[in-house]
């Protein structure tokens, strides 16, 4: 068991190696909080395992941006964590309306193959960089028309149809860290690419 006194020092400082052993440390505790926080209703839907995974993504790329000097960090993970949970129901509201549109005929133009990227790029990019909003969905559709097929199903089936990993890992016969895994070294590519083309940073909604 680490010596969690110093390292919460280590995180307060930025020390990226410090967060991801901090994260397995408190895991149990944070998903304690994430699964009160869901509620019965999203409970259905989303696993606190997958709330998880999404903070401590969100929580590393925030870290070497975040003074955490009068904060400790559980408390900052799970005010992110809560922020993940907010995404998560305003999502599936969204969707929900979405569904509503179809079956009443309202059916947005479009093609349909490629309109899950621009959804997927729309809910990725963060708002706050200088290049416009179609700019930035641009690269990363383009970014995410470059991965390997298998690697945008699950992208799909993941962050736009909301699919449980667990069940993603059943489609494609492999486990559920192995999709986990992919999802996270995914991400993380995409950022580099998008780095690498000037945008500074994406967030997963």
């Amino acid at each position: 068991m680490p010596d969690l006194e110093t390292l919460q020092q280590r995180v307060k400082l930025g020390d990226l190696d410090a967060l991801g052993e901090f994260l397995e440390a408190y895991r149990p505790q944070l998903l304690g909080y994430i699964e009160r926080r869901l509620g019965d209703a999203l409970r259905k839907k989303v696993e606190p395992q997958d709330i998880f995974q999404e903070m401590a993504l969100a929580a590393w790329n925030a870290l070497p941006k975040t003074d955490l000097t009068d904060r400790e960090p559980f408390g900052w993970l799970c005010q992110i964590a809560e922020q993940r949970i907010i995404d998560a129901s305003r999502k599936f509201q969204s969707q929900k309306r979405a569904t509503n549109r179809e079956v009443s005929g309202q059916v947005p133009a479009g093609d349909s193959d490629h309109d899950w990227v621009n959804m997927l790029a729309a809910s990725m990019t963060t708002p706050s960089h200088a290049c416009t909003r179609a700019e930035r969905h641009g690269q990363l559709a383009e970014a995410i028309r470059g991965l390997p097929e298998e690697t945008q199903n699950v992208l799909r089936w993941r962050y736009v149809d909301n699919l449980p990993t667990k069940e993603i890992a059943q489609k494609l016969g492999k486990t559920d860290g192995a999709i986990r895994v992919l999802l996270t070294r995914t991400i993380h590519r995409l950022q580099e690419l998008l780095r690498e083309q000037g945008i500074s940073s994406i967030q997963i909604t």
